[in-house]
C-alpha cells in the first residue's frame, strides 16, 4: 500500500524538460560517441539533470526504428583526480551487484530487462574498456538510461523516505562481499569530519575573502562542536565500527524510484562508492531527506529534522541491513545525522571563507547561507536527539 501511494503522488510530478546541449557540447560529444559499443545512430542529445559536478547528455539513438536512449558523462577532473581509478571501481561494483541480481539471491529471479534497471550498466568502448579518453584528456562514461523512473530532491512521504532508505541499505549489503581488494579512495578523507573541522580553522586563520569578521557566530558555533568530529573516525580506527563499502553521497536524489510501483529500484551517482562506515550514509540521507526545508532554505525557522521521515528512514535502512548491521553502528544511527550535517556545514562554511572555490554558488553568501541551515539542522537534531534514538531503539 505504501508504494501504491508513492506511485500515484509520483504521478503528478511533471518532468522538466531538458535544455537543449550548447553547439560546441554537441560537437564533442558526437565524437566521442563513435567510440562506445552502441548499435545505430546518435539521433538527439541534451543536457540531463541537475548535477553540478559532471557535463551529463540524455542521447537518445535509432537503430533500425527502435530507439534506445544513453547516458553519456563527462567526468570533471578537478575533482576527480584520477578518472581511470574512479571508473574501475565502479566497474567492480556494478559487476558485483549485477552478479547478485542474476543469481537470484538478492531478489528472487528476474528477467535480463529488470536486472538493467536495479543497477547501472557501463556501456563499454569497442575495445571494452569503461571509459574513453579523447585527444583533450578528458574522460567520458556511458550509461544504460534508466527509462520509467524518477528521482526527487526530498521525499514527498514518509513511505517514499522508507524506500530510498531501503535501497541504500539493500545496496550497502549486496556490497558486503564485494571480493578484495579495497576499493580506491576516489576522494580521499571524503568524510573525515576532523580533517574538515581543521580545513576551517586553516580557513579562519587565513581569511582569504576577508568574511571571517562577518560570521562570528557561525564560527563559534562551530568550534563549540569540535568534540563531535572525532566520534566517527575514532571508533573506525580502534575497529569498533565495522569498515563497508559505502556510498558516501545518499541524496535522496541518487536513488530511481520506479514510475509504476513507487519502490526505490536503483541507487545512483557512485562516484565516492568507496571504502567507509555505514554511518556516514545513514547519517547523509538523513540530513538530506530529513529537513522538509531543503538545504537552500533561507528562512531558518522552517528548518527542521522531520521525526516521522526519521522514524522512515530508520525503518527501511535497518529493515535493508538487519542481517549485518553491527550492535555499535545501529546505536550510533541516530547520533550520525548530526555529526555528518554538522560535517556538511563545517564544508559550507569553510568554502564561504575561502571565497566559494568547492561549491558552485547561485548568488552571493550562498554557501554561507547553506552552512547556516545545516547548523540550524544539527540544533533540531540535538533537540530530537532522545526521541530519534527511541525511534532507532524500537525500529525492525
Amino acid at each position: 500500500m505504501a508504494c501504491a501511494r508513492i506511485a500515484a503522488q509520483m504521478s503528478t510530478k511533471t518532468s522538466a524538460s531538458a535544455p537543449a546541449a550548447p553547439r560546441a557540447l554537441i560537437g564533442e560529444l558526437a565524437r566521442v560517441v563513435p567510440h562506445f559499443n552502441i548499435s545505430g545512430a546518435l539521433a538527439s542529445s541534451q543536457l540531463y539533470g541537475h548535477g553540478h559536478i559532471h557535463d551529463t547528455f540524455l542521447a537518445t539513438y535509432d537503430h533500425a526504428g527502435s530507439v534506445t536512449r544513453y547516458i553519456h558523462q563527462r567526468i570533471n577532473r578537478n575533482v576527480f583526480k584520477n578518472p581511470p581509478v574512479l571508473m574501475e571501481n565502479i566497474d567492480r561494483v556494478t559487476r558485483h551487484l549485477r552478479a547478485k541480481l542474476e543469481s537470484g539471491v538478492a531478489e528472487g529471479p528476474l528477467s535480463a530487462a529488470e536486472i538493467s534497471r536495479r543497477t547501472l550498466t557501463i556501456i563499454p568502448t569497442h575495445d571494452g574498456a569503461p571509459f574513453h579518453l579523447d585527444p583533450s584528456g578528458d574522460y567520458w562514461r556511458t550509461y544504460i538510461f534508466i527509462e520509467k523512473s524518477s528521482t526527487f530532491d526530498t521525499p514527498i512521504s514518509p513511505a517514499m523516505a522508507f524506500e530510498a532508505a531501503r535501497a541504500f541499505g539493500h545496496f550497502q549489503t549486496l556490497l558486503s562481499d564485494l571480493p578484495a581488494p579495497p576499493l580506491h579512495e576516489t576522494i580521499p578523507r571524503f568524510h573525515d569530519t576532523p580533517s574538515r573541522f581543521r580545513a576551517l580553522t586553516a580557513a579562519i586563520a587565513n581569511d582569504a575573502a576577508k568574511r571571517a569578521g562577518a560570521v562570528r557566530d557561525e564560527i563559534a558555533f562551530a568550534l563549540r562542536r569540535e568534540p563531535l568530529t572525532h566520534e566517527l573516525i575514532d571508533g573506525l580506527a580502534s575497529g569498533e565500527l565495522p569498515l563497508r563499502v559505502t556510498h558516501n553521497d545518499t541524496k535522496l536524489n541518487n536513488v530511481l524510484f520506479d514510475e509504476n510501483s513507487g519502490v526505490g529500484i536503483c541507487v545512483i551517482d557512485l562516484d565516492t562508492v568507496m571504502p567507509g562506515s555505514a554511518l556516514y550514509d545513514f547519517g547523509d540521507l538523513v540530513r538530506s531527506a530529513g529537513n522538509p526545508a531543503g538545504e537552500d532554505e533561507m528562512n531558518l525557522d522552517k528548518v527542521n529534522v522531520s521525526l516521522p521521515i526519521f522514524e522512515a528512514l530508520a525503518n527501511g535502512y535497518i529493515e535493508a541491513t538487519s542481517a549485518s548491521i553491527a550492535p555499535a553502528e545501529r546505536r550510533l544511527l541516530a547520533r550520525s545525522a548530526q555529526i555528518i550535517s554538522f560535517e556538511i556545514g563545517l564544508r559550507f562554511l569553510t568554502d564561504h571563507l575561502d571565497g566559494d572555490i568547492y561549491f558552485k554558488i547561485h548568488h552571493p553568501g550562498h554557501n554561507l547561507d547553506r552552512a547556516r541551515v545545516m547548523f540550524r539542522l544539527v540544533q533540531s537534531m540535538e533537540r530530537h536527539q532522545a526521541e530519534m534514538q527511541a525511534i532507532v531503539d524500537r525500529a525492525g
